[in-house]
């Protein structure tokens, strides 16, 4: 894939901004309405969000709030546990197109693989669900359509009655936690891997062998962070609601990690947390 210094772009020709503005557990409400006006104030185009954040509406609001024209953004939600399956799906996307008063989107991506409401039909209820994504695409209400949390026997599942392959799969990625089998095969099939919890919710932080390159390239952790995910193809969705962080987080262009450096913070592993497994998720 290929990066266009602030975008890559996935196979089917549309770029994607390579760092997103994520809003996972920013609450419905003022804040969220005001973190989301601002991160596009300060220049980020790439808005994530998801029908189970719950802040779709706030979301929608700090986006219309901006004042930036809709085409000049890119906006990804995701469908909700409970609304897997072609007609539940339907309904669920115009919802949220509702809640984010958008007339299409950029990304829509199907949030969890095996659901606990879905763990004896999962795919069955995927097959629906891509199903109904898939009409939307070819409708031009979604500029691009993928899967978040999959695992590579979830991708193969979905192509056996898929006619669009996934544009994206959106996972946790951060120094430690890579899940080689499902980066690879990403990678072999050519979709782009986005990076959710590319801090390990913090736990990053902690690591003093992180710290240490801290010195070496005069940069944050959180810098160094993105920079480690924009290197390796993934795009970050870091999430802050403070100012100074949010500027922090987009300064990465000017600066590249030493290939050694990338290889010590991929093979920190469990430092960071580790990613819950689709399969077992209680919700």
């Amino acid at each position: 894939m290929e990066q266009l210094k602030e975008y890559f772009t996935m196979y089917h020709g549309v770029k994607i901004p390579n760092i997103g503005y994520g809003t996972w557990e920013v609450h419905e409400g003022q804040l969220c309405q005001e973190a989301v006006k601002k991160a596009i104030e300060l220049g980020y185009r790439h808005i994530d969000t998801a029908a189970g954040y719950g802040n779709e509406n706030s979301v929608g609001t700090g986006i219309a709030n901006s004042g930036v024209p809709r085409e000049e953004l890119f906006i990804t939600s995701k469908l909700n546990n409970p609304d897997h399956g072609y007609e539940k799906t339907m309904a669920a996307f115009e919802d949220t197109m509702n809640k984010l008063k958008c007339d299409y989107l950029d990304l829509y991506l199907i949030h969890w693989p095996n659901p606990l409401a879905f763990r004896d039909c999962w795919e069955e209820s995927n097959a629906g669900s891509w199903r109904a994504m898939e009409e939307l695409y070819e409708a031009g209400r979604i500029k691009a359509i993928g899967v978040s949390n999959f695992w590579v026997h979830h991708l193969e599942a979905l192509m056996k009655t898929a006619k669009i392959k996934p544009m994206v799969n959106q996972i946790r990625l951060c120094p430690g936690d890579v899940h080689k089998e499902t980066v690879e095969y990403c990678q072999k099939h050519n979709i782009l891997l986005e990076a959710y919890s590319p801090f390990g919710r913090g736990e990053v932080f902690k690591v003093k062998e992180i710290h240490d390159l801290v010195d070496k390239y005069h940069r944050s952790i959180a810098q160094i962070c993105i920079r480690w995910c924009i290197q390796q193809g993934f795009v970050p969705l870091p999430k802050s609601v403070t100012e100074t962080r949010m500027i922090e987080n987009l300064k990465v262009y000017d600066f590249e990690l030493e290939e050694p450096d990338i290889q010590m913070m991929t093979e920190l592993t469990g430092r960071c947390g580790i990613s819950k497994d689709p399969d077992a998720v209680e919700f």
